[in-house]
Formats: structure tokens, sequence, C-alpha cells
């Protein structure tokens, strides 16, 4: 029978851990702060300050590259790292890759600030980033997989617990969908084509563009939930067994449901009907994870009175299982037909990405940060409190205006007169979205307010740990 290492014999890498914690909250408000920005600028188009750099079309990759890849993907390489090292307690596998994938990293967010904002694209969804950033994303990437499965062989348990599954499987898809998607031909050093063309480069765009989403911002962010909800809440998974089939399910059904991107388009029918069929058959293990993660509460429900940080977490599975009904209703063609194009895709994307991706990312971050440094709980649970009403109120202030724009557009670009005509033009619709517009923006300034008191509180937290430690040397040289 292999031997049980005390967590206590083991001394883990929580340097890398550290690094992208923080980063992650600097990531944060520079990726919504940007997004605030942008949806400000649809209502006072002046905002752009008649500098190319700052126009909606360049910013909006930039904000949507920041809030996924900065913000996102940095928490996930912070709580894989942690999540895998405790579970399986050993050290990270090698801590010099570990630092270069921590460097590498930010090289490819820094190169993007500067190359989105310059203009110099590939023009593909969340895959902007030109052919030199591409080769470093595959390096770093790869150099990922090596420490997070290497860390995996070398574990000193027999099990690997159900939220490395969720982590393996991310990192694995999309290091296949990155490289696939961005194969291209380059033309100058700012400047590469797809080699695929037409309806085949739609499709790997959309394969690679919706597993995104599925592995990244919904796989990667399941092994979170399936480690700090138990933790926080100080219960054990409400059912493994349940884990389990939801591993399955989603990675079995999620790969095959890009193509609802593409209704109504020069793709052939049976590819659309595929994505469709398989978008709506996604509910099931999607819900499975939601309600699992949701019961692990059973017997401790009265915790979320006064814990603002579980009620983070369990407010974010709230919000993925909304997401995860929407989405295969969005899927079936004739909804498709109403809201493809319209602020309700906007609505549906932010309630998943600001509910569920950004509310378990900061719940995971709040209970994860004092223990990098050496306290038993971060410095205000007030504070924590407060940002939870801020993001939250934000979140519903901007989904539910995308929700009633985007209807509002579909009706109103559908609408037709008796002879045939169109019964609106574009101009009006646009004139119609303008107070939901605004109503975005308010609830962008809430969840931005909600990120820079999360810098403060764990700022205080992390100054702490210095402060008892000069205390402590101190002590020790009297």
């Amino acid at each position: 029978m292999m031997s049980q290492t005390s967590p206590q014999e083991v001394e883990y890498n929580l340097k890398v851990v550290r690094q992208f914690s923080i980063m992650t909250i600097i990531w944060g408000i520079v990726g919504m702060t940007v997004g605030v920005l942008i949806a400000a600028q649809l209502i006072w188009p002046e905002l752009n300050f008649n500098t190319p750099w700052l126009t909606y079309s360049r910013l909006r990759p930039l904000h949507t590259n920041a809030v996924i890849f900065a913000f996102g993907t940095s928490a996930l390489f912070a709580t894989s790292y942690y999540v895998v090292q405790k579970t399986c307690k050993v050290r990270l596998f090698s801590d010099n890759l570990a630092a270069f994938t921590f460097w590498g990293w930010q090289a490819v967010i820094i190169a993007a600030v500067i190359t989105l904002p310059m203009g110099l694209t590939s023009s593909k969804e969340y895959a902007e980033l030109e052919w030199p950033i591409d080769i470093l994303i595959a390096v770093t990437w790869i150099a990922y997989v090596i420490v997070f499965f290497g860390t995996l062989v070398k574990r000193k348990t027999s099990h690997i617990y159900v939220a490395n599954w969720f982590y393996g499987a991310f990192i694995i898809t999309i290091a296949v969908l990155h490289i696939s998607n961005s194969m291209a031909v380059p033309v100058s050093f700012g400047k590469s084509y797809s080699i695929y063309s037409g309806a085949v480069d739609a499709m790997m765009q959309w394969w690679y563009g919706h597993n995104a989403v599925g592995f990244l911002l919904t796989a990667g962010f399941l092994g979170m939930m399936y480690y700090f909800v138990p933790k926080q809440a100080e219960r054990p998974v409400y059912s493994y067994r349940l884990s389990v089939v939801h591993f399955w399910g989603l990675i079995s059904l999620y790969i095959w449901a890009g193509p609802h991107h593409l209704h109504y388009t020069a793709l052939p029918d049976w590819t659309q009907n595929l994505g469709m069929v398989m978008s709506v058959v996604l509910f099931v293990p999607s819900w499975g994870g939601m309600i699992n993660g949701i019961m692990t509460l059973s017997g401790a429900w009265h915790k979320l009175k006064t814990d603002p940080i579980l009620r983070f977490l369990i407010v974010s599975l709230s919000f993925y299982g909304m997401s995860t009904f929407e989405g295969p209703m969005m899927a079936i063609k004739s909804v498709n037909a109403l809201s493809h194009y319209t602020d309700w895709t906007i609505g549906h994307v932010h309630s998943g990405a600001l509910g569920w991706v950004a509310m378990i990312t900061i719940g995971a971050l709040y209970h994860l940060i004092p223990r990098l440094y050496g306290q038993t709980q971060i410095h205000s649970l007030r504070l924590v409190n407060i940002h939870f009403w801020l993001h939250t109120i934000g979140v519903v202030l901007y989904i539910v205006a995308m929700w009633i724009s985007g209807v509002m557009q579909g009706l109103m670009w559908r609408a037709v007169n008796t002879d045939g005509t169109l019964t609106y033009s574009f101009v009006e619709g646009v004139q119609a979205s303008y107070p939901f517009w605004f109503v975005r923006f308010v609830g962008g300034l809430f969840i931005v307010a909600g990120m820079l008191l999360m810098a403060y509180n764990c700022y205080k937290t992390i100054r702490a740990e210095k402060q008892l430690t000069a205390t402590d040397n101190a002590a020790q040289s009297a």
C-alpha cells in the first residue's frame, strides 16, 4: 500500500501560485476597466479621443483577451498549481518550468496589450494575436502541460482527485485547439493568413472559439469549483460519483457544440444541426455539475449568512446553471434566428464570464490569498461582503439590460410591413438600444469598483504577513 505523505513534510512551490494570484487581480482590473471604457464608447463615441489606438474596434479584442487570457487563465494557472500540489502531496514537477510559464504568460499578455491597440490582429474571435505571439503561447502552454502532468505522475497519493481531471482536460484540449486554429502562413512579422479557407476556416475558428469557452472557461473553472467549494464549506463533495459522470459527460459533448455559432451560414446543414443537438444535450451534465456543487452545502446552508466567500462560490454556480440552460436554448435554430448578432448573445456571454468565471475566481482567491501568505483569513470579511453585493448588482444590471436590448433588437430587425419592407432601419435599432447600453455601463462600474476593493483587501492581507515576519525577525534578533 502506498504511503501517505503528511502535508507538513512537503515543501510546496507557492511562489508561482502567489505570482499568478496577484497578477489575476491586476489583470482583472485592467481587463474589466477596458470593458467599461468600450461600454462607455458605445454611448459616447467621442471617448475614443480621435485616437486610432483607443477606438472600439481595437480595444474590444484587448478587453476579451485581457479578461479571458490575462485574468481567467492566470487564475487557472494559480489554482491548478496549488490544487495539484495539495491533492497529490508533492512539489511541482519543475520549479524552473513553472517559473517559465509565469514569465512566458506575462510576456504574451504584454505583447497583446501592445499589438492589439496597434491593429495587429488575425481578426479571429478570441484568437486575434498574430503568429509570433501564438508561437510563444504554444511553447508556454506545452511547458504548462509538462509541469501539471509531471506533478500528477510523481504524486504520493494513489488517487487522482476529480478537480485534477477537469484541470487536465482543460490543459490538453486548449493546447490542441490553439495549435490547430492558429496555423497560418506569415507574410510579415505582424501579419499572417490562416491556412484554412472559407467555411472550413469558420468551422475551425468556432470549434476553437466555443471550446475555449467549454474547456478554458468551463472545465478549468469546474476544477476550481471541485476543490474550493468543499474546502470553504468544510464539507465533502456531495457526490463523487456524480462528479465523475459530470466530467465524462462534459468533455464528451462540449467538443461538438461549436457549429451552433454558425447557424444560417455557408456551413453544411448537417454540421449546424449536429452542433445544435450536442448543445441541447450538454444541458444535462452541466446541471449535474451545478447541482453537485450547490448540494455540497448540505448541512451547512447557514454558512451562507456569515461567509461572503462561500456566497461568491455558490452564487457563481447559480450563474453557471443559468448560463448552461440559456446557451443550449440559444443554440436551437428557431431561437437563434432571433438572438443571433444581438445584445442577447452579449448578455449570455457575460452571465457566464462575470457571473460564473469571475465569481468562482474571486471566491477562490479570497480563500487562497490568506493561505499563501501565512494568514488564517482575509483582512476584512466586511469588505468581501461589500464586494459580493457590488459584483452581484453589477452583473444583474448588465445581463438584464442585455437580455431586454437583445430581444428588442431581434424583434425590430425581423419586423416587416405589409408590403414586405423593413419596419425599422438599423439606426433606429441602435437608437432604441442606448438606454440599455447605459445600464450596462453602470453595471460595469459596480464590477470594477468591487475589483478595486478586492485589490485593497488582498494588499492589506499580504502586508499583514510581511509585518508579522518583520516582527518575528526583530524578536529573534533581540
